[in-house]
């Protein structure tokens, strides 16, 4: 009798291992995604000449949707855990859509030379000037890269999230048990000086057993 038992038992081995692992790759790309977008978007993302001179702007300068989308996904992977079922496959299709936002941000953001534009009017103090040979440098690309790495992390929530555990189902396991071992009082042998002695130890009065 205890073989099919046994049997019955191990492939939920695997499957908790499976669950574990797809876990801990969601938080990894989630988290390196959004620290890459927002390290990147503090760097220079287009440069260009005016009057002579050379401006710069960085993401910030240019978008900073990429930085408050790659903010929404941070919050959205951590709020996961704090929900199950429908709500956690919600919050997961969130975590993905804020990453597809940040990579079309980003690109959109390649080309676009407004910020320097504005800088050249502040550096020359020439209202409407504007930049000549403006290029792009690497940074919205890496930008491209860390939001691709919370759309990769909301994609493994929503096939593989509804496996992993939740804040709230622990919680109340843990609470569950802590309320049936209150509601255990152990039984006192008025007749057994051991009992009598434990029962006071644990702040009872054993007469009222009696």
């Amino acid at each position: 009798m205890t073989r099919p038992l046994a049997a019955e038992a191990e492939p939920s081995a695997p499957n908790a291992a499976s669950g574990r692992g797809s876990l801990a790759l969601a938080l990894l790309l989630g988290a390196a995604g959004a620290a890459v977008v927002l390290i990147a978007e503090g760097k220079t993302w287009a440069h260009g000449r005016a009057a002579f001179m050379t401006v710069s702007a960085s993401g910030q300068d240019i978008t900073q949707v990429p930085g408050a989308l790659a903010l929404v996904g941070l919050a959205a992977l951590l709020a996961v855990f704090a929900v199950q079922g429908v709500g956690r496959t919600v919050i997961s299709a969130l975590l993905a859509l804020s990453g597809a936002g940040a990579v079309v941000s980003a690109l959109l953001a390649l080309g676009d030379t407004a910020a320097l534009d504005e800088k050249a009017s502040t550096a020359t103090s020439v209202a409407h000037a504007s930049v000549s040979a403006a290029g792009d440098t690497g940074w919205p690309w890496v930008a491209v890269v860390g939001a691709a790495l919370i759309v990769a992390a909301g994609t493994i929530a929503l096939v593989r999230g509804q496996a992993w555990p939740g804040m709230s189902s622990r919680y109340d396991r843990d609470g569950a048990e802590a309320r049936s071992r209150r509601q255990v009082k152990p039984v006192v042998d008025p007749d057994r000086p051991e009992d009598l002695w434990k029962a006071l130890d644990r702040g009872e009065d054993p007469t009222e057993a009696v």
